[in-house]
């Protein structure tokens, strides 16, 4: 049973350190499995990627170890230095929610494109397969957004996949470039109307409407950047407190 429509859970979260080490799925993530309606009778189907980040096998051992806690199925698509399945479009499409980790969006995208992944993501959208990740893993299923892909300067990138009409900002409240820079870049057209996250959102979509943004932990905030004359208008969304 795929979702109902097509979903994307974009995030600047999805993770939470463990007191003992190691990370957990944190409630962005546990949402999105929620809307692919998996059975009750087995395993949730969760592919992650972290080719924004290398594909760092270290990582992958968390990322596995936090899947199990979990009670998910998960299987990390490594692109380096080839696939690590025999079928990438099979692995995605016979997913329940794809999980994109953080890094550069600006390598993410070029290595998908090599692949073919990007047919393959639009084509799994629309089958129902959640489609959700973190920073880069956020940025990437829109028009573009705000990266330290090119250097320690945040600038845009605007060659997202697109599945969602907008730009993207993360990290809206943690890195002090990241507001400024928006509304610069929907000020000037570079980015058309913008939604953005504090750590720890998520923002939900059904199709390409915005349905709802849901947080982690309180007093965060999601917000919708519109061009309106010379300059800019900032609407702040407030999320729903998802539980722990």
């Amino acid at each position: 049973m795929p979702a109902e429509v097509p979903t994307i859970v974009a995030t600047s979260g999805g993770w939470t350190r463990r007191e003992l080490g190691g990370i957990d799925w944190a409630g962005t993530a546990h949402l999105a499995v929620e809307l692919a309606r998996v059975p009750r009778d087995r395993a949730p189907r969760v592919t992650y990627l972290g080719t924004a980040g290398g594909d760092q096998r270290s990582w992958a051992g968390e990322v596995h170890a936090a899947g199990e806690r979990a009670g998910f199925r998960t299987t990390v698509l490594d692109l380096f230095p080839m696939p690590s399945v025999p079928d990438v479009a099979a692995q995605v499409l016979g997913s329940d929610v794809v999980w994109v980790g953080g890094g550069s969006v600006a390598n993410l995208l070029a290595v998908w494109r090599v692949h073919g992944l990007d047919g393959v993501f639009a084509r799994a959208w629309e089958a129902g397969v959640v489609l959700g990740g973190v920073s880069a893993g956020s940025i990437c299923w829109f028009t573009g957004g705000t990266t330290d892909s090119f250097g320690p300067e945040l600038r845009p990138v605007t060659d997202g996949l697109g599945l969602l009409p907008y730009g993207n900002g993360v990290h809206y409240d943690s890195e002090a470039r990241r507001r400024p820079l928006v509304h610069e870049l929907v000020a000037s057209g570079v980015l058309g109307e913008t939604h953005c996250s504090d750590d720890g959102v998520g923002l939900v979509y059904q199709g390409t409407e915005l349905v709802e943004a849901v947080a982690e932990v309180p007093g965060k905030g999601a917000y919708v950047v519109r061009r309106e004359g010379p300059g800019v208008v900032e609407t702040r969304v407030e999320p729903r407190l998802l539980r722990p």
